[in-house]
């Protein structure tokens, strides 16, 4: 496999998580609630870092890293795994959720050639090593532009977002 996209000890890495399909899951604000409160876990629990992100309506940009002695790859695994089967039960129970049965069968129509009941998340990170501050900084404004440019938000301050979340200083 390419070393292009891999993550690697001591990096800083521009990501995207993307739900299969790129289907629109997190328009509903408790899908989205609940891959922040996955989030939280991750930085308080298993020492991810987060120093920018956004969520769009079916992905997520991250900017991050990890404690020494840690794979961001690990990490983000681990939280891709747990928001996985976690949004999609809550789909299934969710009382409001008026696309229930299309959101499940286009789920379960992506998992099939796997070979698993269902699949939520995207193969992949696609995690970009950001090197310089430049690069960096080229890397967070687009995250904190991405909602402006997409129409979802006149300014970049939503609620989604680490202009509302300063989510480093909660570990």
């Amino acid at each position: 496999m390419s070393e292009k996209y891999k993550t690697y000890e001591g990096g800083l890495f521009f990501v995207t998580l993307t739900v299969v399909g790129w289907i629109d899951v997190f328009t509903r604000p408790d899908y989205a609630e609940l891959f922040l409160e996955s989030l939280r876990f991750c930085i308080r629990r298993k020492g991810l870092r987060v120093y920018a992100f956004c969520i769009m309506p079916s992905h997520v940009h991250l900017i991050a890293d990890v404690d020494d002695g840690l794979l961001l790859a690990d990490v983000l695994r681990d939280l891709k795994s747990f928001t996985a089967k976690s949004i999609y039960e809550l789909i299934e129970t969710h009382p409001q959720e008026s696309r229930r049965d299309w959101l499940l069968r286009l789920l379960q129509f992506h998992g099939r050639p796997h070979g698993q009941v269902f699949k939520f998340w995207q193969e992949g990170n696609h995690p970009i090593s950001l090197t310089s501050p430049a690069w960096m900084q080229q890397k967070q404004d687009y995250i904190h532009q991405n909602p402006v440019q997409s129409r979802l938000s006149m300014k970049p301050t939503i609620t989604h977002s680490a202009a509302h979340f300063r989510i480093v200083a909660y570990r």
